[in-house]
């Protein structure tokens, strides 16, 4: 993939860029070959790629320069705003929106935070795109000041981007790296951004988390789902359950699917999807950890936690629990790699690594574990 602020030295987030893509998939693959080298049985089943470019279904824009001249993208080495309206890993949807998002800030007057001096309103623009082409936009501000006037000008950004579907102000009061702030004012009728994913409607709020890249998103719920399908468990649960994929994916008549999920956007979201949906799926507001060592264990398990890993408390759970498999979805191997050292009556059978980041070191893979015949008896 060719990218002018790659080759400018504007920008150099895509560390692997100068990488021919079939080595990157390759390199993602050994490297966590040998992270789980302990397990010489371990079946992997083929890497799943991705398009190399466009592939981003949501930016995090940084709002630099001036009112007259905004600058969208990301900060420099002296925090300054350096614009990248047109990264090639962003969908040509999103794309295509920003110049008029930029003009929007101009028209309505929102003053770019300036990071070294602390001032200024307007942090971050973060822009999703939905597999049908829908738009939701969120201004991140530090105060509510300029709320007035992006409401004014609103009926006119909607004119102009009839995609766009959902729009927000979050208010991030702080001076720290961070995203985002606590509150959000919703400024459109509708409340969410519909992500058709395989056969399920999901529906995503403003706060709620959804993975960077679609088509890999499918895959990998439809990993999980064949797994789940093929053990046919009667009760499963998924820890750290976002929006519902994994969740709404396992679903089935006489199965006892419950999501865990301390965000409660996303289990309003999911809550929502299951009910549109007409599937069998409950959602609970809460501590993955704490709700696992309260509560009588499931026939199977999903896990797809933050980069940090499901921890030694919830490893500790698993291995002297009643699960009999878990499927383990981890963004980051080597966490994974520590946990499954630390759960040793549960054996890794099967592997897969998904490509959810091109042009990056980052990647997804997914493991299906089994519990030890010998360590259970």
């Amino acid at each position: 993939m060719q990218c002018s602020y790659f080759d400018a030295g504007v920008c150099r987030s895509c560390t692997l860029l100068a990488v021919p893509y079939d080595e990157q998939l390759a390199g993602k693959e050994r490297h966590c070959h040998e992270l789980l080298a302990a397990y010489p049985d371990l079946e992997w089943l083929p890497a799943v790629a991705s398009r190399e470019g466009g592939y981003r279904n949501k930016v995090k824009m940084v709002v630099g320069g001036t009112v007259e001249h905004p600058r969208l993208g990301i900060l420099d080495a002296d925090g300054h705003g350096v614009d990248l309206q047109r990264c090639g890993l962003s969908g040509p949807g999103l794309q295509a929106a920003l110049p008029a998002l930029a003009a929007f800030i101009t028209r309505a007057r929102l003053t770019p935070y300036d990071v070294p001096a602390r001032r200024g309103e307007l942090k971050y623009l973060l822009l999703t795109e939905s597999p049908d082409a829908e738009l939701m936009l969120r201004f991140v501000l530090r105060t509510d000041e300029s709320v007035p006037r992006i409401r004014k000008h609103l009926p006119a950004l909607l004119a102009e981007l009839p995609q766009l579907q959902v729009v927000s102000v979050n208010l991030h009061p702080q001076h720290k790296a961070v995203l985002e702030g606590e509150q959000e004012l919703l400024l459109t009728e509708r409340s969410t951004l519909t992500m058709r994913i395989n056969d399920i409607a999901l529906h995503l709020r403003p706060q709620s988390f959804f993975q960077t890249n679609t088509e890999i998103a499918a895959a990998l719920y439809r990993q999980g789902r064949a797994w789940v399908e093929e053990l046919a468990p009667a009760s499963v649960w998924d820890l750290y359950s976002g929006v519902g994929g994994f969740a709404l994916h396992s679903a089935a008549p006489a199965r006892d699917v419950v999501g865990i999920e301390t965000s409660r956007e996303a289990v309003a979201s999911a809550v929502l999807s299951s009910r549109q949906a007409g599937l069998d799926a409950r959602f609970v507001a809460g501590d993955a950890t704490a709700f696992a060592l309260t509560t009588a264990a499931p026939e199977l398990v999903i896990v797809n936690p933050p980069r940090r890993g499901i921890g030694p408390d919830l490893c500790a759970w698993l291995d002297a629990s009643d699960v009999r498999h878990v499927v383990y979805s981890s963004c980051k191997a080597e966490s994974l790699a520590r946990d499954l050292a630390a759960m040793p009556s549960l054996v890794p059978r099967r592997a897969r690594v998904l490509d959810m980041f091109p042009q990056t070191h980052h990647y997804e893979v997914m493991v299906l574990l089994e519990r030890d015949a010998a360590r259970a008896a």
